[in-house]
């Protein structure tokens, strides 16, 4: 399969489709380039398709001790655009995978012809993954929680006791951190990724500036991503939809099909 080797890192990409269009697909957390296969096999004839295996997921690695640059991510790009014969493209990124559509999108914003940002992450910092990731004694006791995952699971038997966070959100920590593999994941992916951070007025600019189109879709019953974090971004972009499915985080992707805009 094609790969972007990029100083001692490789970041692993599935080129499926033959169509005239051009779209990049960013998965989330936990996933591969597999999340997107439902709409592989509905816009193949008509698009060229490219899902990538984001750092530390699939078959795509990050070496080295310091975190992804935005400069790293726009270089990395540079060279794929060269190796596929890529001018312009639409983007769609779920979750995890809406930071690198941000990023993409602040890079290369002349050749974004569409946006489509599923329950994105990055439109607003959780306040826990500013905590554990931004001051270097709190990234240090994040360490610890995940290579000793006994204070992690202590603390949240904590928040559950005491109903200081939602019962959802709790079992969706425990199901991203019940084994070592997953836990150090987590950790690379929050850790190594912190540098991904955008000004909603600088991407609304770019999208306003450039007349791309934008939609943005959270599950109604989402509550990792709320829906009501999307202002954030949504209140900037006059011409931007909102569409809010009838679903919950994890099935978004399948569940927005419908809504999807090909013209």
């Amino acid at each position: 399969m094609p790969e972007i080797k990029y100083d001692t890192s490789n970041l692993q990409y599935y080129k499926n489709g033959n169509g005239a269009k051009t779209i990049l697909l960013f998965h989330g957390f936990g996933q591969d380039h597999h999340a997107f296969d439902t709409w592989i096999e509905r816009m193949k004839g008509e698009y060229t398709l490219y899902g990538f295996d984001l750092f530390f997921h699939g078959a795509s690695d990050w070496h080295g001790s310091r975190p992804v640059e935005k400069e790293d991510w726009k270089n990395i790009l540079e060279i794929f655009f060269q190796q596929e014969s890529i001018h312009e493209f639409e983007m769609a990124g779920f979750s995890l995978g809406g930071k690198f559509v941000l990023a993409t999108l602040e890079a290369f914003p002349q050749r974004v012809k569409k946006i489509w940002l599923l329950a994105p992450d990055g439109i607003k910092i959780n306040f826990w993954y500013r905590l554990a990731t931004y001051p270097l004694l709190t990234r240090a006791l994040f360490h610890s929680f995940i290579f000793r995952p006994k204070i992690f699971f202590a603390l949240i038997h904590f928040f559950d006791r005491f109903g200081l966070a939602s019962k959802y959100l709790l079992r969706f920590a425990l199901s991203q951190m019940d084994t070592e593999e997953k836990r150090k994941r987590v950790y690379h992916s929050w850790i190594y990724f912190r540098h991904l951070r955008f000004d909603m007025r600088e991407v609304a600019a770019h999208i306003n500036s450039h007349h791309i189109p934008l939609t943005v879709c959270v599950g109604k019953h989402d509550k990792v991503i709320p829906a009501k974090d999307m202002h954030r971004l949504l209140k900037f972009v006059p011409h931007g939809k909102f569409e809010v499915p009838d679903t919950g985080h994890n099935q978004l992707i399948e569940k927005v099909f419908p809504y999807f805009d090909r013209k």
